[in-house]
């Protein structure tokens, strides 16, 4: 009733799901039954709200499912048949969990927290269509997501469905793995009182596909104007496997966390991370790092796009779902330009496994398209080995926590690396996160370098020991060599070694070009950057220090640039709006400067009132009165000489960085100023050599 309060009518996307034969099954096996009816609603309850869908009721074996959009619906409904392809790969016939989905758009009723009406009438029908695994949709439906969907609709034909007055046009969407006769097939005469009538545009659809089967192509284009007919996208002919040789790239998509407990993301990530390093090691593949391939979780983007924002030719992506001390890994190969599926498989192992898991994997993929393993990568991936359970879940926890790059996150993760190696000694995976948190600990509040990197060198040392050819603890104590130690031939040593142990660590040559930096060559510090973001495209901290060496290089234009793409792929990134400031200071555009600089306080959550970059970007903006306002309230020597650099007073300037600076062991800071645009007015002063030399730098 139109008064009455509980009651809205609305236009909404209807889904109906349905576990094929499970009645059947209940006689035979009904303990079997149940179990496999839990499995199911453990699979697909996680995947209703990444689409905004709401679920209304379940009904028996299967659910209703309301969405905002039809491509909404049928998202969802394609990501439910992926995971339970890839569940059902690997399972025996009896265990196999197969669903039919049918999906329309229409006018509904919520009443109390039911729907009602026409929509969910029609798309009740529509599901029985459905090929078991399949899903069948109305033409309403097909014609809202035919241009978005990255699958394939076409038509089926008309059905005359139960309680429904006119005859319904039918279609389903083509499911990657499934071949094109399949598609051009439908599910008939699924219930007593339902026909399909073949809609008037399959003869032409018919002969189309024998032509395009001939001349071999993989597409399939059905066109009809003027009539009924659904106009599809492409069809794409399934294959077994990649054409040889074609795969040469490939990025690791976030694996999805299926369990029912929320904090197990520790195992998905720790998948994830695990695998683009395995998948790394392979010398003929290319792999983006970490960084990159993370700003895809739960990301609305398809296969496609990814692997075009990415460069790569495929794209791996799988689920983990964890019971007890079990898991449940599902991984899949995807083409990534025709969003197909080329190989699948699942795992049932023992969480003491799951780093054994990941070499698996990676041997199998690399199988599949055909790559080589050379006798080095062979030697890679046979180091994984099977640990205590609870010292492996300590690790993977402590991991999660540090790429948090927080003061709080670093104090967790230190805590879980500390509990992996209580449980297991010799754990070398533990002692190298360890030591990666005491480096990095101190740049994020955790106290002075005199307390942690000393810490950094015995965990990284003990790491090696347990393993020499880990690449991780020797850059570790390249780290402790280089800010700490002062020690640059030892850092130079640490770095090559571990980049002779895995030229694919984009950290270690992202580090490696700090080396060069306080070395004061540029070039070379830039060529390791970009190495670094070669190998991880989409990593924030290293596209910005790509920006930076050329900002420190003078070429502004260049830097401004990349700062620009930086921001471009993460608004939220602080140092990417510093380091654009100063980039655009030198060129003379001020204002800009002043509003990125603000706009670095806001992200990162600092006061704009004792800023000594403001008080300098002030002073070169001929805002004297402002700039000696801030730098009034610095305490800081260091800020207090940027100032008076902006304001043109040297020997003030000067006087403060002497008092910055009172002797050897801080040279990364001053190195960092030595090169600097912002410090250039000082450099041809004696006292700036004489400092140099005072804090242990060469000229």
């Amino acid at each position: 009733m139109p008064g009455n309060s509980t009651e809205e009518r609305k236009l909404a996307a209807i889904m109906f799901t349905d576990i094929v034969g499970y009645t059947a099954l209940s006689q035979r096996n009904e303990t079997l039954a149940l179990e496999l009816l839990e499995e199911h609603r453990r699979l697909l309850r996680p995947i209703f709200p990444k689409h905004q869908g709401t679920e209304i009721k379940t009904m028996g074996d299967g659910f209703l499912v309301q969405f905002n959009s039809a491509l909404a619906a049928a998202r969802c409904a394609i990501e439910i048949q992926k995971i339970l392809f890839s569940r059902n790969a690997s399972e025996p016939k009896e265990r196999k969990i197969q669903i039919r989905i049918g999906i329309h758009v229409g006018d509904v009723v919520q009443r109390e927290g039911d729907v009602l009406g026409d929509g969910v009438n029609i798309a009740s029908r529509l599901q029985p269509l459905a090929e078991p695994g399949g899903i069948c949709i109305s033409v309403d439906v097909a014609r809202q997501i035919r241009h978005n969907l990255e699958a394939s609709v076409v038509t089926v034909g008309q059905a005359e469905l139960k309680n429904v007055e006119m005859p319904l046009e039918v279609c389903r969407i083509v499911l990657p793995w499934e071949t094109l006769g399949k598609a051009e097939g439908g599910r008939k005469n699924a219930e007593t009182k339902t026909s399909v009538r073949p809609s008037p545009a399959w003869p032409l659809a018919g002969v189309g596909a024998i032509v395009l089967l001939a001349v071999g192509l993989g597409w399939w284009l059905v066109r009809q104007r003027g009539g009924s007919t659904v106009i599809t996208n492409t069809v794409p002919v399934a294959t077994s496997s990649a054409v040889p040789g074609r795969i040469t790239s490939l990025a690791v998509r976030p694996f999805d966390d299926y369990a029912s407990d929320t904090n197990n993301a520790y195992l998905s990530d720790g998948m994830t991370e695990a695998l683009c390093a395995a998948l790394g090691n392979i010398g003929a593949l290319t792999v983006p790092g970490r960084s990159s391939v993370m700003r895809y979780k739960n990301s609305p983007k398809s296969i496609p796009e990814m692997a075009k924002e990415l460069k790569v030719d495929a794209i791996v992506e799988g689920s983990v779902q964890r019971a007890g001390s079990r898991m449940k890994i599902t991984v899949q190969l995807i083409d990534g330009v025709r969003d197909r599926h080329l190989w699948a498989t699942n795992y049932d192992r023992d969480l003491s496994d799951f780093f054994t898991v990941q070499s698996e994997v990676a041997r199998a993929v690399a199988n599949e398209i055909q790559v080589r393993l050379t006798p080095e990568d062979q030697s890679r991936l046979t180091r994984a080995r099977s640990v205590n359970p609870e010292a492996q879940e300590a690790y993977l926890k402590g991991r999660y926590q540090w790429n948090k790059r927080t003061e709080e996150g670093f104090r967790r993760a230190i805590e879980h690396f500390q509990q992996a190696i209580a449980k297991e000694p010799t754990y070398a995976l533990a002692y190298a996160g360890l030591g990666d948190c005491y480096s990095w600990f101190p740049n994020y509040g955790g106290g002075p370098r005199d307390e942690w990197m000393p810490r950094a060198r015995a965990a990284a040392t003990k790491a090696l020991e347990l393993d020499p050819n880990f690449a991780e603890p020797h850059a570790t104590l390249a780290n402790v060599k280089l800010y700490f130690d002062s020690d640059l031939p030892g850092a130079k040593f640490e770095f090559d070694r571990a980049i002779e142990l895995n030229p694919r660590y984009a950290s270690a040559h992202q580090w490696y070009g700090w080396y060069w930096m306080i070395k004061g060559k540029l070039k070379e510090a830039l060529a390791e950057k970009k190495r670094a973001l070669e190998l991880d495209p989409l990593s924030p901290i290293i596209s910005v220090e790509v920006g930076l060496l050329h900002y420190f290089l003078h070429e502004y234009d260049r830097a401004i640039e990349i700062l620009q793409q930086t921001i471009a792929m993460d608004r939220n990134f602080p140092r990417s709006h510093l380091f654009l400031a100063r980039a655009l200071q030198q060129i003379g555009r001020h204002d800009e400067a002043i509003a990125e600089l603000k706009l670095w306080h806001t992200l990162s959550e600092t006061s704009t009132a004792n800023s000594a970059e403001l008080g300098y970007a002030y002073a070169l903006a001929g805002r004297r009165a402002e700039a000696e306002g801030i730098l009034a309230s610095l305490k800081d020597p260091g800020g207090i000489a940027l100032v008076y650099t902006g304001l043109g007073n040297k020997d003030q300037a000067l006087t403060w960085l002497e008092k910055r600076y009172q002797g050897k062991g801080d040279f990364f800071s001053f190195a960092l100023l030595r090169v600097s645009p912002q410090y250039d007015s000082l450099r041809s002063d004696p006292r700036f050599d004489a400092l140099a030399k005072k804090v242990g730098l060469e000229k």
